[in-house]
């Protein structure tokens, strides 16, 4: 048996190819080993025989920087275009109700293993996935996905934030246990500006090891009125949550503003959904590395709005997309939310889409040195788009997962 027994190549052309940061040149070939590990990209006439010449788009796999899978069995629970206050009150009592009326356990984690699936068949290779609990643990222990677990904490109450650290440690703890992944691949997060003390940021700010934070940010101008004045919508939630916050008279500033400080130059800060961020916001300066996600179908699902991405383009901000949960979304699939942002956005160019939807994405994960990329030794995953026209997405475009 000769070292071609061992070492099967396979060769790939299509109509476009991105290489995780931009557009190939046309006849361009993708070489990889049987297991996806990238081996070369070379012009059509050194590539030689046997390429497999596919229409549509070939990119590496796609990373999901924010989604909740644990929320997957609360697909089409919730109504559409509520506004983020009754969204949070919805959610909230869909937990609840779900443990009163006695759901299974195995209807859970079939839901979660589910909207896995789906993400694995819409050619997703990673996910920034937020965690209140440890239900996707079973799941995720499999290796299907690479996660970035983001361990979430929240408690608006100053006396309360020592206790409310310590319960997501635990949580922290149980998915640290189970991985034989780095310690990176587990993060201590604040839920939100109008949900977190300025005690419980410092405690998550300090927290050993949390180079890698993300946070919901400037989800709605509720947000942003409430943590300035105190007033507005918000109070409905904690009047919803029996919570007396007549202490808090607003900080005079923009929740983005308010709670940056708490963090340290050597710490990036992933900013999730940013409908309310504006041009005043992106004047700061100092502090953590930020980048930006972006989800824009969750968006639309709750509020109707979208986040100013031209402003966030102006501004040179890093870019990653998410798709949020099933809870928000119809479906889990960065191609969806890519679309959408085409629509609603289209001078911003195919490229620099894909490039949010990849490398950028592996980039924040800290898993740009495996994915990402088809770049030699990596292993990004082989994703064909189909039903391009003239370089665009068009509706019926659709990911499938070649490897």
């Amino acid at each position: 048996m000769g070292l071609q027994t061992y070492i099967k190549m396979r060769k790939f052309s299509a109509d476009y190819l991105f290489t995780g940061r931009e557009m190939a040149a046309e006849g361009t070939v993708l070489i990889t080993k049987d297991d996806g590990t990238v081996e070369a990209i070379l012009p059509a006439a050194d590539a030689g025989e046997g390429v497999e010449a596919l229409p549509g788009l070939l990119t590496p796999g796609f990373v999901n920087c924010h989604c909740h899978l644990e929320l997957s069995h609360m697909k089409g629970l919730l109504p559409e275009k509520t506004g983020m206050v009754d969204f949070l009150i919805s959610v909230i009592r869909g937990r609840g109700t779900a443990t009163a009326q006695g759901e299974e356990m195995s209807q859970i984690l079939t839901a979660i293993a589910g909207a896995e699936e789906s993400m694995l068949h819409n050619g997703i290779v990673a996910v920034g996935d937020i965690c209140n609990t440890s239900l996707t643990l079973k799941q995720k222990v499999e290796g299907r996905l690479n996660y970035h677990n983001f361990i979430e904490t929240m408690g608006f109450i100053e006396q309360t934030a020592p206790d409310r650290l310590e319960a997501a440690v635990k949580i922290f703890g149980e998915f640290a246990g189970a991985y034989s992944l780095p310690i990176a691949a587990i993060s201590l997060v604040p839920h939100a500006p109008y949900s977190v003390s300025p005690r419980l940021f410092g405690l998550i700010a300090n927290f050993p090891g949390n180079q890698l934070i993300t946070i919901h940010n400037q989800e709605s101008q509720a947000e942003n009125l409430f943590c300035q004045t105190g007033q507005g919508d918000f109070l409905r939630l904690y009047q919803a949550l029996g919570l007396d916050i007549s202490f808090f008279s607003g900080s005079g500033q923009r929740s983005m503003a308010g709670y940056l400080p708490h963090f340290y130059h050597n710490q990036t800060l992933l900013l999730v959904h940013n409908v309310d961020t504006r041009e005043e916001d992106l004047a700061w300066k100092g502090g953590p590395d930020l980048c930006f996600c972006l989800c824009p179908n969750a968006n639309l699902y709750i509020s109707g709005q979208l986040p100013d991405v031209d402003l966030l383009m102006r501004h040179g901000c890093r870019i990653v997309l998410g798709t949020d949960s099933l809870a928000s979304n119809h479906q889990l699939d960065i191609l969806e939310e890519m679309k959408t942002l085409q629509h609603h956005f289209p001078l911003v160019p195919t490229e620099i889409l894909l490039r949010w939807a990849t490398s950028n994405g592996a980039e924040v994960l800290q898993m740009d040195g495996i994915l990402g990329a088809f770049d030699m030794g990596k292993q990004p995953g082989v994703v064909l788009v189909s039903g391009m026209e003239e370089g665009k997405f068009t509706k019926r475009s659709k990911a499938h997962r070649l490897i």
